[in-house]
């Protein structure tokens, strides 16, 4: 147990971090009494959202939870509760630090017209995001760990109505990632619907009907829009990532069980300890990168300051990770391990250079310095249908290289270190996520100051650094999408690995020239593009009704004057109802699937059917997210003037418009859940592989 305690004190230590940050960041001002009054509506406005949301998040996790622990296992129960609730904790604490931090960095911006002291405000309110999810998804686990006495590998029990015998320790480590799933699911699907609908329907209004500024406060649907990136873009941010981080280190410690408990106690212990150690490892790096960043004077250049960071935090998991590693393998001899004790530290290295490498990727495609998003722009000078046609190319071409890139990293990982190399591989990706997600919430944190500073009327040069940030955070957004996607690959091979090993003997295998594996394989397939189809109708009807209600407010005497204020309420009543109504259905879709078609085919055909979503699935996210994030920012290069004789206003930026609001649902809604989707899918089958394999209607 003495590891355990170990990276018990990391976390306590990351939780004072964000403690200190939270308080430092209170103590700023907010600066005018006009932008004090917009923060506080975005405020309330995120959390009367949040806890409607979770009025129905909580009844879902209740009943979940006592199915687990009557018919399943006893304490299943209570550590899903436990994995919903660390998940949500994060998704509150996270948002609620945006609402203060957004407006306290436009003030910075106003107060020092410096961009590196900007900066330095907006990275402070993401590291509460990104230390969080780190420091809380490891101490739910560890807590788990700890209250049942770790993992024991020939542990039965049962359900208190059902006689299904499972193994206690595993359904708890299951569980509790399930917990993380399904309010993640949840998050991101109502959030992506809240924000996208009120960012689609502001954009129409104002730059395509109405030639006004992006985030003008006489648009009603500009404030339903500064809500949606807290809700969506912070607190389903932090929900995602916290789940793929505890769905890498569940697996890893299934396969453990599953490969490593008749090889003796040391091998055992060495093999499902080592991924907690690891991850304990890598939120120590985070904690010593971003507080170098913290203190350090920061330049001009956020992009390099914020890279500075990551490198950091990757640099010291890597020594901290190899260090571990030889301290827990160098007295074990493992078959599978072809490299001794360097096999899990090599495995984890592949995984944190495959995430910085596809993040890389991504900032090429996506960045508005570089040549594909610069040749967007450039066609919107042509009209919609090139800009279009050009995005849809550029979002199919950035898919090779990661999936090449993760393809690879798989192979070697398995070969080097077999299956469970290819979950350290996963949890390598993600043992730096307090970093990665610090970075990536500083996205919509500089937006919603540039928001807040062109609502509240500051000057021209505040704006400038509003813009700059804002640019540099579109970037960072689409390359927390793209490592976002990246893990949910690694977690849910790792996962299908962990599935399949639970009810097959020996080495994990699924045989792919069945034909229920194939037919299972496809219908996975078909229900990504069903899920994809489901999410974005949702998100257009609702932001067809928002545009409907915002045009009528405008239509008011004296709204488009600017001496009358727009009815802000309404349109965030309408964004949250429309958001909480289309919610259930989707997230809903990812838990039944595997239940139902376990229950009629057997666990072979939810194998196809996991592995037929998770190929389709990651390119298609992807996709969705290089080509909406070239969309967002072929945009912003036009608007910053970079295209001579094309401003603000002209066709060239209506076009870009265009394009945007076509890569809204596509990148913050559609992109950012498809990556759930698979890796719930995965976790629902690993939790309940006992009962399906017991209980199939069709046996073949």
């Amino acid at each position: 147990m003495t590891p355990y305690f170990i990276v018990l004190a990391v976390i306590v230590l990351a939780f004072a971090y964000v403690a200190f940050n939270y308080t430092r960041i209170r103590k700023m001002d907010e600066g005018t009494p006009e932008m004090a009054e917009m923060a506080a509506i975005i405020r309330s406005g995120s959390s009367t959202f949040m806890k409607t949301e979770y009025k129905t998040i909580t009844v879902v996790v209740i009943l979940v939870a006592l199915v687990f622990s009557l018919f399943i296992e006893k304490t299943s129960g209570i550590t899903f509760i436990m994995g919903a609730a660390m998940s949500s904790i994060v998704c509150v604490l996270g948002m609620t630090s945006a609402t203060y931090a957004n407006v306290r960095t436009a003030n910075k911006a106003r107060e020092s017209l410096s961009i590196g002291e900007t900066v330095k405000v907006a990275l402070c309110g993401g590291s509460i995001s990104g230390l969080a999810v780190q420091a809380f998804g490891m101490f739910g686990l560890v807590s788990v760990l700890l209250m049942w006495g770790g993992i024991d590998p020939d542990a039965e029990g049962t359900g208190f109505i059902a006689n299904l015998v499972c193994n206690p320790s595993v359904m708890r480590v299951s569980t509790y990632s399930l917990g993380c799933s399904v309010v993640a699911m949840f998050n991101r699907v109502a959030g992506g619907n809240y924000t996208k609908a009120a960012d689609i329907s502001a954009d129409i209004l104002a730059k395509i009907r109405h030639d006004m500024p992006e985030d003008d406060s006489r648009v009603p649907n500009v404030v339903a829009d500064f809500i949606g990136d807290n809700v969506n873009d912070i607190a389903g941010n932090c929900s995602d990532l916290l789940e793929s981080f505890v769905a890498t280190m569940s697996a890893a410690i299934m396969i453990a069980v599953t490969n490593f408990s008749g090889l003796g106690p040391e091998i055992f212990t060495a093999t499902s300890v080592f991924p907690i150690i690891l991850a304990g490892g890598g939120l120590v790096g985070c904690l010593l990168g971003l507080g170098f960043a913290a203190i350090r004077k920061m330049g001009d250049n956020p992009s390099r300051e914020l890279n500075l960071a990551t490198w950091i935090s990757a640099g010291l998991t890597l020594v901290i990770g190899l260090v571990a590693s030889y301290v827990m393998f160098k007295d074990v001899s493992i078959e599978s391990f072809r490299l001794g004790w360097w096999s899990p530290w090599i495995a984890s290295v592949l995984g944190i250079i495959c995430g910085i490498a596809i993040g890389t990727i991504t900032e090429y495609y996506t960045s508005a310095d570089f040549k594909p998003t610069k040749e967007l722009a450039e066609m919107a000078k042509d009209g919609e249908s090139f800009v279009i046609t050009k995005g849809d190319a550029i979002g199919s071409r950035s898919c090779l290289a990661p999936i090449l890139l993760i393809g690879i990293a798989l192979v070697v990982s398995g070969i080097i270190c077999g299956t469970y190399g290819i979950a350290i591989s996963a949890l390598g990706m993600l043992a730096f996520v307090g970093a990665t997600v610090s970075i990536d919430a500083f996205g919509p944190i500089a937006d919603n100051a540039g928001g807040l500073a062109e609502s509240c009327h500051l000057a021209p040069e505040v704006r400038v650094i509003t813009d700059k940030l804002d640019s540099v955070g579109n970037t960072t957004a689409a390359i927390g999408k793209g490592f976002a996607i990246g893990s949910a690959a690694f977690a849910t091979v790792s996962l299908i690995t962990a599935y399949v090993g639970n009810y097959s003997a020996g080495e994990p295998i699924l045989n792919m020239a069945s034909f229920i594996v194939v037919a299972g394989a496809i219908i996975g397939g078909a229900l990504v593009e069903y899920f994809s189809a489901l999410l974005t109708d949702n998100t257009i009807e609702s932001a067809r009704l928002m545009a409907e209600e915002g045009d009528r407010q405008l239509s008011v005497p004296g709204v488009l004057e600017g001496t009358v204020k727009p009815d802000y309420n309404k349109c965030v009543e309408m964004a949250a109802k429309q958001a909480l109504k289309k919610m259930l259905v989707p997230s809903m879709l990812a838990l039944l699937i595997p239940i139902v078609g376990g229950f009629l085919f057997g666990v072979e055909f939810v194998g196809g059917i996991l592995v037929g979503a998770t190929v389709c699935a990651i390119p298609r996210a992807i996709f969705m997210g290089n080509s909406g994030g070239a969309f967002d920012n072929a945009k912003k290069c036009i608007e910053s003037g970079a295209i001579e004789g094309h401003g603000k206003g002209s066709d060239a930026h209506k076009a870009a418009v265009t394009g945007d609001t076509v890569g809204d649902t596509r990148k913050d809604v559609v992109g950012v859940a498809l990556d759930i989707f698979i890796k719930m899918m995965s976790t629902v089958a690993n939790t309940l592989v006992t009962v399906i394999r017991s209980f199939t209607l069709f046996r073949f």
